[in-house]
């Protein structure tokens, strides 16, 4: 029964990620003076037909990875030079990327990688091109944080879905709660970020302290929304859908940004990204 059910979950994913919803990435300019934070000047980053998702920003240089669909619906990695204005691509595959990292060592990006027999992987590219190097291939991996070099946090699908601490060097695999987002995060200054769905209508953020492998909250999610981004001075960016809200832990308070230009483009807001300066917001959009 087990296993019918876990195909039937990896049926599911795959047929899912066949029919994503075209979204686009807009790329703000982003100023945080104390708790009072803005955004203007958007500029689409994608500008392409169909899925253009899940940003990620270079640790060190003014570059922004995604996932995109190709011609044959499969989805890629690009990379967006925003000095430059330099769109590249990272993969050209037959499989399917998605959800890429620049990884704490900064020579490659990691990502999952989707095959055509269900199973979702975790691997990372070179950044100057080449062959993946295959990270986790016995779990179904959703969405991966790493907390340092050789220690990952892992959504892993299944019923209910799991929040997984992986020790690389030593394969243990610890899960530490059920029923998680797919909003993963290192925290700046330490530790790991997620969204624990408690109950239909009450959703939390909570911190993995790596070291002590100790849990606690931090506060609430906006209402029924699960999609986090940090700055590197520790505030929280989510999202309604159409504006965008900051979160002090401390304060365990959600307000409203001011947006300068472009609120006419937020629509269907998801998934967001604070460049390692804080100075740039990646914002996904409905197309």
């Amino acid at each position: 029964m087990t296993r019918i059910l876990l195909l039937l979950l990896i049926l599911v994913e795959v047929t899912a990620a066949s029919a994503q919803t075209g979204s686009e990435i807009l790329l703000f300019d982003l100023k945080i003076k104390k708790n009072k934070v803005s955004i203007s000047n958007p500029k689409n980053i994608s500008n392409h037909p169909g899925y253009d998702n899940q940003p990620g920003f270079n640790r060190e240089e003014p570059i922004i990875y995604f996932s995109s669909f190709n011609e044959d619906g499969r989805s890629d990695i690009r990379a967006y030079n925003y000095e430059k204005n330099e769109l590249t691509s990272l993969t050209q595959t037959q499989e399917r990327e998605y959800s890429p990292t620049h990884t704490p060592d900064k020579g490659f990006i990691s990502c999952i990688i989707q095959r055509d027999n269900g199973a979702q992987d975790l691997g990372k590219y070179p950044l100057d091109g080449g062959d993946p190097v295959v990270i986790i291939d016995n779990l179904i991996v959703g969405y991966h944080a790493w907390a340092d070099n050789s220690h990952l946090a892992l959504f892993v699908l299944g019923d209910p879905n799991t929040l997984h601490y992986m020790r690389l060097p030593t394969k243990e695999d610890t899960i530490l709660a059920q029923n998680v987002g797919r909003s993963l995060h290192r925290i700046p200054g330490g530790g790991i970020s997620f969204v624990h769905k408690i109950s239909a209508t009450d959703w939390q953020v909570k911190k993995l302290d790596s070291k002590t492998m100790t849990i606690t909250t931090l506060a609430p999610t906006l209402p029924g929304r699960e999609d986090l981004a940090w700055s590197p001075n520790g505030f929280i960016f989510s999202s309604d859908g159409s504006k965008i809200f900051i979160l002090n832990p401390a304060e365990k308070v959600w307000r409203e940004i001011q947006i300068t230009s472009g609120q006419e483009l937020l629509k269907g807001v998801t998934r967001l990204a604070v460049s390692a300066k804080g100075d740039k917001l990646a914002v996904v959009v409905a197309e």
